[in-house]
This record gives structure tokens, sequence and C-alpha cells, in this order.
């Protein structure tokens, strides 16, 4: 695990969530789920001020976002523009002052952990959407090498979520369950299962990483 792998590891297991299951990569650049830094947010009781818009039109929306930890304040903006760094197919809504507000509110919350720099939330470009473990993608996603002592086999074809958990139920390790869980062929399960049974998967994780000794430490 590099320093900034371990320093994102270190920050998120500050409020219970793991890397595994809630990071991945794209062309080198980690990104991590928006859900995730909502969870984040609400644990560190961020509290955010009434937004300002800067810019509204029909096909763009830009907003100016301030959030508070404690004595911590930190500002961002959210820019959504129809084309450019927001693209809409086929019969899908536009919705670009939503997208403005979760690029804002995630970048905010992302400097108050002091991630910033570090990973990317999955808003912030559509090619990280798009380059989402499992997706069909023009992008590079960058796979976890295996190493001695961890689990080689990530989830095959046809593998069915009950398979996957004794996979993970059968992991020695903290590393041996990251690995399974960042595995790209097991991303590719995953993203194929309903939302629900995900969750409950990468719950399911969760606890077998709680019971190998992963650190459960919240933040004050």
């Amino acid at each position: 695990m590099n320093t900034t792998d371990k320093k994102i590891a270190e920050v998120l297991g500050k409020f219970g969530e793991p890397m595994a299951g809630n990071v991945w990569r794209v062309q080198g650049t980690a990104v991590i789920y928006h859900k995730t830094l909502e969870r984040i947010a609400a644990q560190a009781k961020v509290i955010f001020d009434e937004p300002k818009i800067i810019r509204a039109e029909r096909d763009e929306a830009v907003i100016q976002v301030t959030g508070r930890m404690g004595d911590r304040v930190e500002w961002s903006i959210g820019e959504a523009l129809i084309g450019v760094n927001y693209r809409v197919s086929g019969k899908q809504a536009a919705y670009v002052y939503a997208m403005a507000e979760k690029r804002a509110k995630d970048r905010v919350i992302l400097k108050l952990i002091e991630l910033h720099g570090y990973v990317y939330s999955e808003e912030e470009a559509d090619e990280f959407k798009q380059g989402r473990p499992g997706m069909e993608a023009p992008v590079e996603v960058e796979k976890t090498e295996p190493q001695k002592g961890r689990v080689e086999a990530a989830a095959s074809s046809g593998e069915t979520e009950d398979e996957l958990k004794q996979k993970i139920k059968k992991a020695k390790t903290i590393n041996a369950v990251t690995d399974l869980m960042l595995h790209a062929d097991t991303q590719r399960l995953l993203n194929d299962l309903p939302e629900g049974i995900r969750d409950e998967i990468r719950d399911y994780a969760k606890a077998r990483l709680v019971e190998l000794g992963w650190p459960t430490k919240k933040a004050a």
C-alpha cells in the first residue's frame, strides 16, 4: 500500500469506512463514492450553510457551498454544464443544480476530513462514473496486485453473492479481504447486483474486517 492509500485508509478508518468497497482507481486517480462521503459527513456531524447560487441557467449551475465540522470551516464551488462537464444521454433527465450541489458538498467534505487532493468524488467527472470497477469504459481501472498470503481468487463469472460471502469469510487477513473486494472481477459481480444486496455484501466484508482487527475508531 503506497503513501496515498495509507492516508486514505487511515482517514476513512476514523469514520468506520474501509477502502474496500468505497474507493477504486481510474487511470491512477483514487475515486470515492458520493454516498460514502454522505455517511462520513453524518458521522463527522458536518453542517452545511445555505448554498449560494453563483450562476443559474437552464443548462448550467454554479453553486458555492460552505460546510462546518466543529471549529473548522471550508467552502468550495460546484459546477455543472451540460455537454461540457456534465453529460446526459437518451431520455435521462438533467439535474444541473443537484449535480452542482453534490460536487460542491463532496469537495467540502473532503477538505474538512483532509483528503482533498488525495481522492476525488465520483461526481467530479463522468469518466469516474464510467470507470467504476465492473463497468465497460475506455479507461484503465487499476487492479490491486495479489501478494503472498493474500486471497488471489476473486469473484468468477457466474458466481453468486453467497459464494462471494464464503470467500470473504475464508479470508484470513485484512489485506486479503481488501484485495478481494478491490479486485475488478469482484467489482464486476457487485455492479450486476441490486443495490440492496450490494450494500449487504459490503457490510458483510466490513464486519469481517472488524473481526480481523480492522480499526473502528470513530471521529470525535
